[in-house]
């Protein structure tokens, strides 16, 4: 399966709607003048989720030796409107949760 068919089927299984893949989007994201997270953000069509037009998503290798692949699929509603507020979205949602683990 390739990269855009993995993702599909992750926004699927996480999302339960179809996507139809439109365009790739480089994205750098920055924080007090360093790069915190830099790649490419797959962005997707959607017709049949109830409130999302479209999915914003992506893929990173995972695990012992990068072995595995984990897939971030952030839907398209406020205050997510871009590949780039998608990215920091998914940046803030990790901080939050690895806090919430070491409390």
């Amino acid at each position: 399966m390739d990269y855009i068919a993995e993702i599909q089927a992750a926004i699927l299984n996480v999302h339960g709607c179809n996507a139809k893949y439109v365009e790739t989007v480089p994205v750098v994201e920055e924080f007090q003048g360093q790069t915190i997270w830099e790649g490419e953000v797959e962005v997707f069509e959607t017709t049949d989720h109830p409130k999302a037009k479209r999915i914003y998503a992506w893929g990173h290798a995972t695990g012992e030796n990068d072995q595995a692949r984990r897939y971030l699929c952030v839907l398209e509603l406020p205050p997510v409107t871009s590949p780039q507020t998608a990215v920091k979205a998914a940046i803030v949602a990790e901080i939050k949760h690895a806090k919430s683990k070491s409390r």
